[in-house]
């Protein structure tokens, strides 16, 4: 109880210090501070509403709002699925619908994928637009070009045993063979050679040797031996009393390998043929070369017309060798060459280039005369190689005192190259400039460099001149239609797993050419072509996007609205008309094309008057006109981490003339929508304007001037 008491007295006091305290006269603190103007700014621009909202739909029902996106953040739902709901009428895929994404190697399609983002994009409410059906880029090249391989049937030809090595001794030629001290080695006398015809090799060992290897004799070889070859040696031996010796393998002379390597070899004063087939074992291999050990007998020894002969299962037809290099990826032509310096070639004569020529994969590369002093050149020209051996004779004229190098240049192609019986020589002579160009003796002079690449004599056998593969070229005809028949296929399986949801389609994009803005881009004669180019127009014609229209709408949707699309229309007004006249082809020949698109990738330099006037030339054909893929840029590639307040301004300002110029000059009834290519700013990492601040948002999706502008123009011209 007196706890209780005293905790009744506590409260007591407490309560009339409180009652006292408020009893003072409150008076607020005057006190107060402005925002930052960048708060401002943002606060604003947050309060805007969504971009779609901005649309009166009953002024423009037919008006969509579009966005590029990519399948998998979308079908996740992650951040972009909320944006791109919120704020757009239609998502397009940027890559994952195209050819080089659905079609496989076996040419089957993978459409799993569409399948779930047009699940997800139905659920949400949300337009698909079908982009694209037939493009020259990020097409499934290596498939589409292997159905039109030539056919090759390989040459046939019977085993043969190919010559590793050889000498007959009638020159003074030493490079495949030497002895040691005890073995002292000369030439007999015309006449005295095996059949007593030409002469032979004289190996004289004065004594009786410790060891039969102190007097040692060989025959060197490349390349080195292996596990279950089978090798041949044969050769004409005698000596001056009747003698028997051995046989080593060594890897290199005087490095022993194994005691035994083809038998040992028995002689007599008269000439006998020894010959002795072999399958390498592996304690031989590894050796490269024949050791013979005379030690054991004084006497002089004869040897003539030795060879050593490879089996070769597939035959060879004497082909031989060939010089080869590789290159494991495509650069620039220049960043992979081999070349022969030759003595300085004469000036303004014409050198005539003869070789033969093959490839792992069909592409092409190039040969020239330089002058190492600068490396200005004549050039022979490119060349197509193939995996079928093709002969060569190019000529080029040299217009410059010091040209004294061949080069062949083969950066832009990836694979392996071979080349065989290589001569030069001048206009009116037989007597090439570069000795040894069929490899016989090994690689000689030639050498190399650059990315990477791999330069070595080939396999025996591996030359040119066997049994020629033959080879079947598929006609123009033949091409079509098989080409056709791709684009069906691909075509038909997108089309019918998309057209319960997808209603209108980029069918052609980007036909037209930069440089000659009235014609079809083409893939002939570039030899720089990305692995995923494969232009349908060379194989289809001019006619390719007639047949992939008439294709869109059999297995389409009964009304679908097929565009053709292209970019830099706004940059280049010729191409702008070269698209406008293509499509009046494309009708001409019984196909209807609904609408144009415009890409419009752009920047705060672009000039405002092309861009108005390019609008009024696509109105002025009747025809939906769509700006397909806008995105602006800051000017000089700029980087988002060098952008400026005013930079941003003018990106704003852009954004906001492009879409009035849009709704002022291409009629309501015309209209299809505009599509935003990236809503968020580029990663530095990005395949497309990397790093460069082109979006609505920024990478964290912070809204940026640019989205007010948008806004706002929405607002004025798509909201009344």
């Amino acid at each position: 109880m007196q706890n209780m008491r005293n905790f009744n007295k506590v409260v007591l006091g407490l309560f009339a210090m409180v009652s006292v305290a408020s009893c003072a006269k409150y008076e607020a603190l005057q006190f107060s501070t402005d925002k930052p103007e960048s708060v401002l700014v943002q606060e604003d621009i947050d309060s805007y509403e969504s971009l779609k909202s901005f649309i009166n739909r009953s002024v423009n029902p037919n008006f969509k709002f579009g966005v590029a996106l990519s399948l998998s953040p979308y079908v996740n739902k992650n951040v972009i699925y909320r944006l791109a709901n919120r704020n757009f009428d239609e998502i397009v895929l940027g890559y994952e619908m195209k050819h080089g994404a659905v079609v496989r190697s076996d040419g089957s399609l993978a459409l799993d994928n569409v399948s779930d983002l047009l699940q997800t994009a139905h659920d949400a409410g949300v337009r698909v637009y079908g982009h694209t059906l037939c493009w020259h880029a990020n097409q499934n090249a290596t498939y589409l070009k292997k159905l039109i391989e030539p056919v090759i049937i390989p040459g046939t030809s019977m085993p043969t045993w190919d010559l590793v090595t050889g000498a007959d001794f009638e020159t003074d030629n030493a490079s495949n063979y030497e002895s040691n001290a005890n073995a002292v080695l000369s030439f007999t006398a015309a006449g005295q050679g095996a059949g007593g015809t030409g002469r032979a090799l004289k190996i004289s060992n004065s004594e009786v040797r410790t060891n039969d290897w102190d007097a040692q004799f060989f025959i060197k070889f490349s390349p080195a031996v292996k596990v279950g070859e089978q090798y041949e040696l044969s050769m004409d031996v005698r000596s001056d009393a009747a003698a028997s010796f051995s046989t080593q393998a060594h890897v290199v002379p005087y490095t022993y390998k194994h005691w035994d390597f083809f038998g040992t070899i028995s002689s007599t004063p008269a000439w006998t043929k020894y010959t002795k087939q072999i399958t390498v074992s592996s304690d031989m291999a590894t050796a490269g070369a024949i050791a013979f050990n005379l030690g054991k007998t004084a006497t002089n020894y004869y040897f003539d017309n030795i060879t050593l002969k490879k089996y070769n299962e597939k035959g060879s037809g004497n082909a031989g060798y060939a010089y080869t290099f590789s290159n494991p990826s495509v650069v620039n032509f220049w960043e992979a060459q081999v070349a022969y310096d030759v003595p300085t070639l004469q000036n303004s004569q014409e050198y005539i280039l003869k070789f033969a020529v093959k490839a792992s994969t069909a592409g092409t590369i190039r040969a020239e005369l330089q002058s190492s002093s600068d490396y200005s050149s004549n050039g022979f020209g490119s060349f197509a190689i193939s995996p079928a051996w093709q002969e060569y004779e190019l000529k080029a004229t040299t217009s410059k005192a010091d040209r004294n190098r061949l080069v062949i240049s083969f950066g832009d192609f990836a694979g392996k190259v071979y080349i065989d019986n290589v001569t030069l020589t001048p206009s009116g002579s037989t007597v090439s400039v570069i000795p040894g160009g069929d490899f016989e003796n090994g690689i000689g002079s030639w050498t190399g460099w650059g990315n990477n690449s791999t330069r070595s004599l080939s396999a025996n056998g591996e030359g040119f001149g066997g049994a020629k593969d033959q080879v079947i070229e598929k006609t123009s005809a033949q091409k079509d239609s098989i080409i056709t028949a791709a684009l069906e296929n691909w075509i038909k399986g997108m089309m019918e797993v998309s057209k319960g949801y997808v209603t209108a389609w980029d069918v052609v994009n980007e036909p037209m050419d930069d440089g000659k803005p009235y014609e079809l881009k083409t893939g002939v004669g570039r030899t720089n072509m990305a692995t995923d180019e494969f232009y349908w127009q060379d194989y289809l014609g001019k006619d390719y996007a007639v047949k992939a229209i008439r294709l869109a709408r059999k297995y389409g949707n009964a009304n679908d609205t097929l565009f053709i699309n292209d970019y830099n229309l706004e940059y280049n007004l010729n191409k702008c008309k070269g698209i406008i006249e293509y499509v009046k082809y494309v009708e001409s020949k019984g196909v209807k094309v609904d609408g144009i698109g415009t890409q419009m990738h752009i920047d705060i330099n672009t000039s405002k008057e092309n861009i108005a006037e390019h609008f009024r030339l696509l109105a002025a054909t009747g025809k939906l006109i769509k700006v397909s893929e806008l995105d602006i840029g800051l000017g000089g590639g700029t980087k988002t981490g060098n952008a400026t307040p005013a930079q941003y301004q003018a990106q704003a300002d852009m954004y906001k003339y492009v879409i009035e110029q849009y709704f002022d000059l291409i009629p309501a009834a015309q209209r299809y929508g505009i599509t935003i290519w990236s809503p968020t700013d580029s990663p530095a990492n990005s395949s497309w304007r990397a790093g460069e601040p082109i979006g609505l948002w920024t990478e964290t999706y912070v809204r940026k001037l640019a989205y007010k502008a948008v806004a706002e123009a929405l607002a004025n011209k798509a909201g009344k």
